[in-house]
């Protein structure tokens, strides 16, 4: 990821809301549920690993309806323990907090991530955006069942914390950080830790994280309640560069096996300029002939996706329902989700018979939380 700090710029405090296990929310106004992934496969006993295989429970009363009428019922499972951390190690007091019950849901129904985008209209720079992305540049799935994409870890209260020194601490939350003895953490330079408090409904998510001897550094870090819709003070980035969450765009194999994805989901382009809600932070000043961070694109009602594979189909459907949201430079129309065995990376590569040319961008000038 790059950040480019020169100039200050805004980070969501995107909120969420709760479950004594963590649940994807899906908005009251999803749309039908989209052909199911068909797989079959055992799921993982690494409770790391991704959401839905944490918990298998039935959605509770409180639960956010589904669009079938159902409550959601992809659920974290209870933080695991694993080896105490070493001595040398001195982790802070765990913060008390007085979490009310209920669901904990990766942000409110009414949050953007999760809002459908199908009755919005077409941006009135769409082509121009389009191209400045890549018309003839193709989808490619950013994850695979070989490990690529961005892990996370479920965490809990018995989870040591720790104070983590940033290179950007003006824009960075403090902390302590909630940091397990061997965390998952993502692959190459950008090195992101992604952390789910599940009794406390938090997520902590880092940037180039690194740790030396008894210290944890990274470049920036974010804290959200999962429970709100607040945002972050303006001119923050968080651990990713458009100042937005990443846990809430990444496409994860438990909802794509149930048949639906409820939310938005993160992508990245070679080039931005600027950013529009709900990011807030830029990697270059605002300009006319690039994209912003936090542009929202959709895929087209009218491109044909029956002949993709199941798995295929669940995210194509969700590109068309509630599109994705830039959040990073990177390689173009590049979609980001959680590394899993059970993915079916031949399936998941047709993508790239889908281009620029196959997608529209939104407007989104009247689309807020809440």
């Amino acid at each position: 990821m790059r950040h480019y700090r020169p100039l200050p710029l805004l980070i969501l405090l995107v909120g969420l809301a709760a479950i004594s296990a963590l649940v994807f929310v899906s908005s009251p106004s999803a749309p039908a549920p989209s052909p199911g992934a068909g797989s079959s496969e055992p799921g993982s006993s690494e409770a790391t690993a991704s959401f839905g295989e944490m918990a298998r429970m039935s959605g509770s009363p409180t639960a956010l309806p589904s669009p079938t009428g159902e409550a959601s019922s992809t659920a974290l499972p209870s933080p695991t323990g694993g080896p105490t951390p070493a001595a040398s190690a001195t982790p802070s007091t765990a913060p008390t907090s007085s979490v009310a019950p209920g669901p904990c849901y990766i942000f409110p129904a009414s949050n953007v991530w999760n809002r459908q985008v199908t009755s919005l209209p077409v941006a009135a720079n769409s082509s121009q955006m389009i191209a400045a992305i890549g018309l003839d540049a193709y989808l490619h799935p950013d994850f695979s069942a070989a490990g690529h994409g961005i892990p996370y870890n479920i965490v809990g209260s018995s989870t040591p914390r720790y104070s983590v020194s940033f290179d950007y601490a003006g824009e960075s939350d403090p902390g302590p950080y909630p940091i397990p003895s061997n965390p998952r953490i993502e692959g190459g330079s950008d090195r992101h830790m992604l952390l789910v408090d599940s009794d406390a409904c938090m997520l902590y998510e880092l940037y180039a994280v690194a740790k030396s001897g008894s210290t944890w550094t990274a470049g920036s870090g974010a804290i959200w309640d999962l429970r709100s819709n607040a945002l972050r003070p303006e001119g923050w980035t968080s651990a990713d560069a458009a100042g937005l969450p990443i846990l809430a765009g990444l496409v994860r194999y438990e909802e794509v096996a149930a048949g639906v994805i409820y939310h938005a989901i993160r992508f990245t382009a070679p080039n931005t300029c600027g950013y529009i809600y709900p990011a807030r932070h830029l990697t270059s000043p605002p300009c006319s002939n690039l994209p912003p961070m936090g542009l929202r694109v959709r895929l087209k009602a009218s491109v044909d996706i029956s002949g993709f594979g199941p798995q295929a189909r669940v995210v194509l459907t969700a590109l068309k329902h509630y599109g994705m949201i830039l959040a990073d430079n990177g390689s173009p129309w590049f979609i980001t989700g959680v590394p899993d065995g059970r993915w079916n990376d031949d399936e998941l590569h047709r993508f790239h018979e889908l281009t620029g040319a196959d997608f529209e961008v939104v407007d989104t000038s009247g689309l807020r939380n809440g």
